[in-house]
């Protein structure tokens, strides 16, 4: 899963924020890496490359401009495999539960 290397970067994160508020041209997106980071336009056209080959954005040409949205399918993977750690976070905290409530049980018994 490269999704989690693509978002590792500050300015790649920071246009997928963007992003999620609404769709964007390849200059917004650009100036707003630029005016916080000092990207350059070049480096955030590469940047937005890397987000659109690990599958979190898309891209379609309207006139002259390049428009961004998020992907959804990508974003729903990065979902699904947060969700199989809250299962087995889930799973071991009931365990833990357990656990805690037997030494409790137990020092009572002790008493």
């Amino acid at each position: 899963m490269n999704q989690f290397g693509a978002l590792s970067d500050r300015a790649r994160l920071r246009m997928v924020e963007q992003l999620a508020v609404r769709d964007r041209t390849a200059g917004e997106l650009s100036a707003a890496v630029h005016d916080e980071f000092g990207v350059s336009q070049p480096a955030a056209s590469r940047h937005l490359r890397v987000l659109r080959e690990a599958g979190l954005v898309r891209s379609r040409v309207d006139g002259s401009r390049r428009i961004y949205s998020l992907d959804r399918e990508g974003l729903e993977e990065i979902g699904e495999w947060v969700d199989r750690l809250r299962a087995l976070w889930g799973v071991s905290l009931s365990a833990l539960d357990t656990e805690i409530a037997r030494g409790k049980r137990d020092r009572r018994q002790e008493s």
